[in-house]
């Protein structure tokens, strides 16, 4: 396995990358290989995330971790809100910086530009969900236990236009989430149904936030690792990514 820290710059800033693949066999050279581009959730590209584009690489596809504070940031929970938040209220910031990560995976030689996929935890949910919305040649895109609202607090984002949506969209929620409400999930269906977009919500009933991150174990504030759950909704995208890049 080929493992990268490769770099990509949006307005000045340098943004590191995490890139894994397997050299194609020599008599096979020409046949590319589909894409998976992971956004990380709030505290940045965690190890989590760099190793998933590995197994993703196993799996025989070019897995790619993207970065969208800059500069390869992570950071502890004192300080993820004042990271996210920009992004979060500037829709069209956020879809910039992904946007650029996926420019940057569709522009390998050896990546089949036309059979790529998304997946984001949690805030990376919504940074996919924006990807999607931008109008991006993705396949489909999976959001693991993400944030869909458009306020934080009394405080009402910036919206970006949605152009004309290309992909099918997966959503593995916990039930017992509290950051993301039913009328988040109603107004997710809405508009994903209007766009004409094939959608699916799979929710999970003992989970709640951030169900597939080992290393949750606050119960109390609704963030917790939950294996059940966590397993099935792997067997979710493995079947997601069988039907959209067969």
């Amino acid at each position: 396995m080929k493992i990268q820290k490769t770099g990509y710059k949006v307005d000045g800033i340098e943004f590191l990358g995490h890139l894994a693949y397997h050299d194609l066999p020599s008599n096979h050279q020409d046949k590319k290989k589909p894409g998976i581009l992971i956004a990380h959730a709030w505290r940045g590209q965690e190890s989590f995330f760099q190793e998933l584009a590995e197994r993703f690489a196993n799996e025989g596809y070019v897995g790619f971790a993207a970065d969208v504070y800059g500069e390869g940031k992570v950071v502890g929970n004192d300080q993820a809100l004042a990271m996210m938040l920009p992004l979060f209220m500037d829709r069209l910031l956020l879809r910039k910086r992904i946007g650029a990560a996926f420019d940057y995976l569709t522009s390998l030689p050896f990546v089949d530009s036309h059979r790529i996929v998304a997946i984001g935890f949690c805030f990376g949910g919504l940074t996919v969900l924006e990807l999607l919305r931008s109008g991006a040649d993705v396949r489909g895109v999976v959001c693991f236990h993400g944030v869909f609202a458009d306020r934080m607090g009394d405080k009402q984002a910036t919206l970006a236009p949605n152009q004309p949506m290309k992909g099918a969209f997966l959503a593995l929620q916990g039930a017992k989430d509290p950051l993301v409400s039913q009328e988040d999930l109603l107004s997710l269906q809405k508009e994903l149904t209007e766009a004409n977009v094939n959608w699916e919500i799979n929710i999970y009933g003992n989970a709640a936030h951030a169900f597939t991150n080992e290393k949750e174990h606050n119960i109390e504030g609704g963030m917790y690792y939950e294996p059940i759950a966590a397993n099935r909704s792997f067997k979710a995208l493995s079947s997601f990514l069988e039907e959209v890049l067969k």
